[in-house]
């Protein structure tokens, strides 16, 4: 996948066929999108993901208590993003870098200048919420105006709505932080993951006899309570049956630094510094603190019991 990023000079020689949008959780809204632009490819189109970094919730959103939130944390880091575009087919990711001076783009040039002209654009979707360009002024109505006039397709796509309820990045959040994982996965059509390094940890896992991979989330990612969760870990292009803990382990450290600290099941490799995506699947229990090794290596044993039969 080319990842045009940290520049708003670029040009696309081949006709591409894009989704515009914000992508903060690539969740099932985000999923008809994409299955719009990966369809075109057989047309011979560049499946192409338009977004802004960082996001204008970032840019603009710290006035109010929730606009703090919405910029301090996100569903899925960039890194995250980027792995999840590729391995569904994105050909191009284009960060459009938002800033002042580029947010102040009047909507009529941004449609001409960057989505028809650098992008050799011919066929776009959107939600029917989007917005770009000068206060955000840029709308459905306007990409309808426009698209046939400077060659390119429009399609909006209705909110995807799940018991009733429409599907959005803030739905996804809020039952994050409530630790309603089978909920979350419906929503985003894929568990939640948390993607990093492997790093060396404090070994303790290895000394109680069941060794574990650690990582650490990124700095602004949205994780849920603390404890531990049924979970799958993608390594080399396989998956593994795992059991994780998403907390600051207690028992063994006064660090107050939160890791993702997993067991995967018939796995004995050690691979530090090599990328891996932890999934979460249901919470287990909180994270708690033991009186002692022993009865930490208890409760990890039935732990490990238990998770074996999930899934």
């Amino acid at each position: 996948m080319e990842i045009i990023a940290n520049t708003v000079q670029f040009y696309l020689q081949k006709e591409t066929a894009a989704a515009i949008g914000k992508f903060d959780g690539i969740h099932m809204g985000h999923r008809r999108l994409l299955e719009e632009i990966l369809s075109r490819k057989k047309d011979g189109m560049a499946a192409c993901v338009f977004t802004f970094e960082p996001s204008p919730a970032v840019l603009f959103g710290g006035g109010t208590q929730e606009g703090q939130a919405l910029s301090r944390y996100v569903l899925n880091t960039r890194d995250e993003k980027r792995f999840l575009f590729e391995r569904m087919g994105v050909d191009i990711l284009i960060e459009f870098p938002l800033d002042r001076e580029t947010a102040a783009i009047p909507p009529r040039k941004f449609v001409y200048e960057i989505l028809a002209k650098q992008m050799n654009l011919r066929f776009l979707a959107a939600g029917k919420d989007v917005s770009f360009g000068a206060k955000g002024a840029g709308s459905e109505a306007l990409l309808r105006e426009l698209g046939p006039m400077m060659g390119f397709d429009v399609k909006t796509i209705d909110k995807v709505c799940l018991d009733g309820r429409e599907v959005s990045s803030t739905l996804v959040r809020s039952k994050v932080e409530e630790g309603d994982m089978g909920t979350v996965e419906q929503l985003l059509g894929m568990p939640y993951m948390i993607a990093g390094k492997v790093e060396r940890g404090n070994r303790i896992g290895r000394t109680l006899g069941f060794p574990t991979i650690n990582i650490r989330p990124g700095e602004h990612k949205l994780l849920p309570p603390r404890g531990v969760y049924f979970s799958q870990v993608r390594f080399g292009g396989k998956m593994y049956r795992a059991i994780s803990n998403v907390g600051c382990k207690p028992t063994v450290s006064e660090n107050q630094v939160v890791w993702v600290e997993t067991f995967l099941y018939d796995f004995e490799e050690e691979i530090y510094g090599q990328d891996v995506q932890v999934y979460l699947c249901a919470f287990h229990r909180p994270e708690r603190r033991f009186d002692s090794l022993e009865a930490l290596r208890n409760q990890l044993r039935e732990d490990i019991r238990q998770g074996a039969a999930f899934r």
